[in-house]
């Protein structure tokens, strides 16, 4: 598949608003693994296969163990591999990632007010959100994969 229009070139203003969303996860409470596993379960979905080479190499680098990225996508069946809150990022990545099929649902809701504050579960929503802006830029310009 080739690459289509590069859009930090074709519109560079939309690319820095878009970096200003990546700055903004910088200054967040999540660690770099939460925002990993968010990033990585959400293009899973998505099914983009550039931002899953480029964040499962991000998870390795930050200590990441490659068994929990390898099951990942069947985490479901695996939780134990995962902590409580894990597994609640990954419940609301999934619900808005998949918004049309029922948005987040009340009872993740609840669990992740249980286990985060409000500003971590707006940090975590704004994440969701800007991983799958980022999948969307990616599939849709058949951005390539490093080699």
């Amino acid at each position: 598949m080739s690459a289509r229009l590069n859009i930090a070139a074709v519109e560079s203003a939309a690319y820095k608003a878009m970096m200003g969303l990546e700055g903004y996860l910088q200054t967040t409470s999540l660690t770099h693994i939460q925002k990993e596993l968010i990033k990585i379960r959400a293009s899973q979905i998505n099914k983009c296969a550039f931002c899953l080479d480029m964040h499962t190499k991000d998870a390795i680098k930050y200590g990441e163990n490659p068994q929990r990225i390898f099951i990942l996508n069947g985490w479901t069946e695996a939780k134990e591999f995962f902590t409580e809150e894990e597994q609640v990022l990954l419940a609301m990545t999934e619900e808005i990632t998949l918004i049309s099929h029922a948005g987040l649902t009340e009872d993740t809701y609840q669990k992740a007010a249980a286990v985060f504050s409000e500003k971590q579960i707006a940090e975590i929503i704004m994440a969701i959100v800007t991983i799958n802006a980022w999948n969307r830029i990616a599939v849709s310009t058949h951005m390539p994969i490093a080699k």
